[in-house]
């Protein structure tokens, strides 16, 4: 009898080292998966080309973010009256920083953007300011990660 629970007892350790083997397994794969980068960019636009740079951002211009490897997170306009005249602010996750280098090259060399980018700053240029630009990195604790 003592010798079934011996062997009872070592039995039930190998099976919890296994999974807890496999639990760091998924941890790792998981924890390897999830190394994205989040990339936050606002725009402010001159007088007046909100609404024409919005309606570029929604008529193909996200869909070539995402031919070129990005996610698109969200766009959004501020809810302060003055800054939602002129900026738009939005967020796309990549892979890593190295995979956004390679999107964003590929997306400016994009014939489609190059012809969307022309047609549609006839009438001057829509940005006021260079956008700016700040790279996020989840914490552990993020939803996000």
């Amino acid at each position: 009898m003592q010798m079934i629970r011996k062997n009872a007892k070592m039995a039930g350790l190998v099976v919890l080292a296994f999974v807890a083997g496999i639990a760091v397994n998924q941890y790792s794969v998981l924890k390897a998966q999830s190394n994205k980068v989040y990339e936050l960019r606002t725009y402010t636009t001159n007088e007046g080309k909100l609404p024409l740079l919005l309606d570029r951002f929604g008529g193909g211009e996200i869909d070539l973010f995402i031919k070129h490897g990005m996610t698109s997170v969200g766009y959004w306009v501020p809810d302060d009256e003055e800054l939602s005249k002129n900026t738009l602010v939005y967020m796309v996750a990549h892979d890593n920083r190295d995979a956004a280098a390679a999107s964003w090259r590929a997306f400016g060399q994009d014939p489609v953007w190059q012809e969307m980018s022309r047609s549609t700053q006839v009438d001057g240029q829509f940005l006021a300011q260079r956008p700016e630009v700040l790279f996020l990195n989840p914490t552990d604790f993020s939803p996000a990660k």
